[in-house]
């Protein structure tokens, strides 16, 4: 089974291109970010013609989370409790009844000094409380992070530390995610790679390799055991057939489920 993760800032503006990535990559759980879309605008048509159902938690303008799956899935959480000011950003299913599989995406935070900054780590904390809850099957949490885990993963290496994205308050609420039993599946089999999964449009920097690694798929012992490969889809940051990519790589990690 292939599962994946991509925020592709914009569902409306992403279409076409996604298109192209469902069918070359075939992927079989899709967890979503950044949709801009309601649940109404939701062209679940669309992805129908392609083979897959859609669970959505959308927000007008802003946000919006959703799972795209080619197999059974049954939704069981959407939004995250406690943290409904924030938007729409979580959303979980069983599937096949199986394992679970949440997809986040978190908040930014702006800079260290912007009145965000405080509720995203805020935002975190509900995270990792809903998180340490007792779930019985294997556990998949992916999405936009919006977090840094070591300077490994930003092209500032150290000087990065304490502005936003490397703060250690922000790593160590991620890393309380490790605590709760979840492995980042790229570091579990790439563990002195540096590679990105976020680049800013501006100044060349995905040319310039200025980028980030904020997209990550977790994992429970019970996923990491049976994850053979995990890839950051760099070809499609890249314009395809003339349309323009999301600034965020998708993710993709292949289980042998």
């Amino acid at each position: 089974m292939r599962i994946a993760t991509w925020n592709v800032n914009g569902l409306r503006a992403r279409l076409d291109f996604m298109r192209l990535w469902l069918l070359d990559r075939k992927p079989n759980v899709v967890g979503l970010q950044e949709l801009k879309i309601t649940d109404e605008e939701f062209p679940h048509g669309f992805f129908e013609d392609l083979g897959y159902t859609a669970l959505v938690h959308g927000q007008k303008s802003w946000n919006g989370v959703a799972i795209l799956s080619n197999v059974p899935t049954e939704l069981t959480q959407a939004g995250l409790p406690g943290e409904s000011d924030w938007g729409a950003r979580l959303i979980t299913a069983t599937v096949e009844g199986n394992f679970e599989f949440t997809t986040v995406y978190c908040p930014n935070g702006k800079s260290v000094s912007h009145d965000d900054y405080p509720g995203k780590l805020s935002w975190y904390d509900s995270l990792n409380e809903h998180w340490h809850n007792g779930h019985n099957l294997p556990r998949v949490l992916c999405g936009d992070f919006n977090i840094v885990p070591t300077d490994l993963d930003t092209w500032r290496a150290d000087t990065g530390e304490e502005d936003i994205f490397h703060t250690r308050a922000e790593r160590d609420r991620l890393a309380a995610l490790a605590d709760a039993g979840m492995t980042d599946l790229y570091r579990h089999l790439h563990p002195d790679e540096q590679a990105f999964s976020w680049w800013d449009y501006r100044g060349g920097a995905f040319h310039r390799k200025q980028g980030l690694r904020i997209d990550f798929i977790l994992g429970s012992a019970g996923i990491v055991e049976k994850v053979e490969a995990v890839a950051i889809d760099r070809d499609y940051r890249k314009k395809q057939d003339g349309l323009t990519a999301s600034d965020h790589a998708p993710v993709y990690a292949d289980l042998t489920l």
